[in-house]
């Protein structure tokens, strides 16, 4: 039988999808081609919330065959970080390469952008079916009543356009029930990290993270509470530092260390509010690229993220691949799928200081308990990864192109 043969659309190659590609690409019975609408994050460029040059120093657009669409909108200049907005990328000939692929159906990223109203009307005239993943949840943003309305409309008109929507977790699982799709056209594709790649390098650094310690001044015996992530209002960091104000006093909690990795326009005032905690309390270790996170998540034995608003945390998965236990906000949209409170960490209320400082001093007060956490995390986050993803992919496909694929 010829292979079934599948078209992606994003608007650029994102690090956390690049192994997906290079799998669904190795699958014996599909014919896989990834289109991008710009490839900017495979050069250098400036993030404004960092103020820094990023290079992503991992394989981007290897493995696949791919293709960065005609743009025709004018291109930023080399070096900045592009704004993708409901007009960008706006990229042309996607069509003809349709027609060109003679492609049976197209899995896109998103569905708010120009663009993928365009590719979806592209597939629907050519009889391709159509397959839709987005972030969203029921908590990814402040909608009002109306909003919330006019997006139940919104659906009505691209129900009739998509074949099967992919969801990355229970929250966008219920997104997509919210807007009126049925259970039988929703295929579980979690949101998944290179599991194999994080828990070999946090393996391979622990065996110096004494060394680490000592370079951090870090002294043995001390439970590290890690914060990763950029250093920003919506991330919370200055919430995990007063809610660390509050415990690590306490002789309970055996001398914890606060370590803050990232940067950002937050970083003097925390660095001036932990001043005040004494010379020993906290870490800032700046910003670190994929490569040199590994090490920072086998330092500690707790993770928090706090954010305020999270469409999932993906930093969560890579954390728990190092086997350490976690404490995430109810509006981290990993949360309900991924932390199991009194199993493998704790889930508080968003910008409750002192439920924060209740769930750090419960995790952090059994030295035992808290190995035990993290050895549920690496147990948890074994059944969430690009594997399942795969087989995600394969039943919608399966569901949408009958009898050209066995799930």
């Amino acid at each position: 039988m010829e292979k079934l043969r599948l078209a992606y659309l994003v608007t650029h190659p994102i690090p956390y999808q690049a192994p997906l590609l290079r799998m669904m690409a190795a699958q014996p019975d599909i014919d896989f081609t990834a289109f991008f609408g710009t490839d900017f994050t495979t050069r250098p460029f400036v993030a404004g919330e960092f103020g820094q040059q990023i290079v992503w120093d991992v394989p981007l657009v290897e493995g696949y065959r791919h293709r960065t669409l005609a743009r025709l909108d004018p291109t930023p200049p080399a070096g900045i970080l592009e704004p993708l907005t409901l007009w960008r990328p706006l990229s042309r000939g996607f069509a003809r390469e349709l027609d060109e692929g003679r492609f049976d159906a197209l899995w896109i990223h998103g569905y708010a952008h120009f663009s993928h109203w365009a590719a979806i009307a592209s597939a629907k005239c050519r009889g391709i079916k159509v397959m839709i993943r987005d972030e969203a949840t029921p908590i990814s943003a402040v909608r009002s009543p109306a909003k919330r309305l006019a997006k139940r409309a919104f659906f009505e008109i691209l129900k009739r356009g998509v074949d099967a929507y992919l969801a990355i977790g229970s929250m966008n699982r219920q997104y997509w029930r919210d807007q009126g799709v049925p259970d039988s056209r929703i295929f579980h594709v979690p949101y998944a990290v290179d599991n194999d790649r994080f828990a070999v390098q946090a393996a391979d650094a622990s065996k110096s993270r004494d060394a680490f310690k000592r370079e951090l001044g870090i002294a043995p015996g001390r439970p590290v509470i890690l914060f990763c992530a950029k250093l920003i209002e919506r991330k919370r960091p200055r919430l995990l530092l007063d809610a660390f104000a509050r415990i690590h006093a306490d002789p309970a909690m055996r001398n914890p260390v606060l370590a803050f990795v990232g940067d950002g326009p937050q970083r003097g005032e925390l660095e001036a509010a932990a001043a005040a905690l004494g010379p020993d309390a906290v870490r800032f270790l700046g910003f670190k690229k994929q490569n040199e996170l590994p090490p920072c998540y086998d330092l500690c034995d707790v993770f928090v993220l706090p954010s305020g608003q999270e469409a999932w945390g993906l930093v969560v998965n890579e954390v728990m691949c190092a086997g350490k236990a976690v404490i995430c906000s109810d509006s981290i949209g990993a949360a309900p799928d991924l932390v199991r409170p009194g199993a493998n960490g704790a889930i508080f209320r968003t910008d409750d200081l002192a439920d924060l400082s209740r769930a750090l001093g419960e995790v952090l007060r059994d030295a035992a308990g808290l190995a035990a956490m993290g050895r549920q995390s690496a147990a948890i986050i074994s059944t969430w990864s690009y594997r399942e993803d795969v087989a995600g992919l394969r039943a919608a496909l399966a569901a949408v192109c009958p009898g050209r694929i066995a799930p």
